[in-house]
């Protein structure tokens, strides 16, 4: 029978593996704080960003304006078929699905105005952005 003799904790820390630890340590130290709120809030949100609107392929008019779209994500679920989905699909639809997408619920409209070379005209033209968001069953009309 062989005695084991305990090691000490200098011996279990050796320096090799200090250099693969501490980068990581630090690296966890840092990395929340380049995370943005937005990026670790689960659902559903308004999320900016600038629209360019051009009056033609070459330009000519355009204008800029910050919009909302709402981005993330909602829960959706799978689940086995009734046996009355069985029997009215001939055994085809095995699983029924229940899902729901990040969409708007209010929107606004917002005015773009067109500025023109050479200042002959200004032409506004009203597009849409959203103003609140929801997650709502997904449609295929939507996306």
């Amino acid at each position: 029978m062989q005695a084991t003799v305990p090691m000490s904790p200098s011996k279990i820390v050796t320096p090799g593996l200090l250099l693969l630890v501490l980068p990581l340590f630090f690296l966890m130290l840092l990395a929340p704080m380049g995370w943005s709120y937005d990026g670790l809030s689960p659902g559903c949100h308004l999320y900016p960003f600038n629209v360019t609107i051009r009056s033609d392929r070459r330009g000519t008019c355009r204008g800029t304006h910050m919009v909302y779209a709402c981005v993330g994500y909602c829960e959706s679920s799978a689940f086995p078929s009734r046996y009355a989905v069985l029997v009215a699909s001939n055994f085809t639809h095995n699983i029924t699905s229940a899902s729901r997408c990040c969409a708007i619920s209010k929107d606004t409209k917002v005015r773009v105005r067109l500025d023109c070379p050479h200042g002959h005209h200004h032409d506004d033209i009203e597009i849409l952005s959203a103003r609140a968001c929801r997650c709502d069953m997904c449609r295929k009309s939507r996306y």
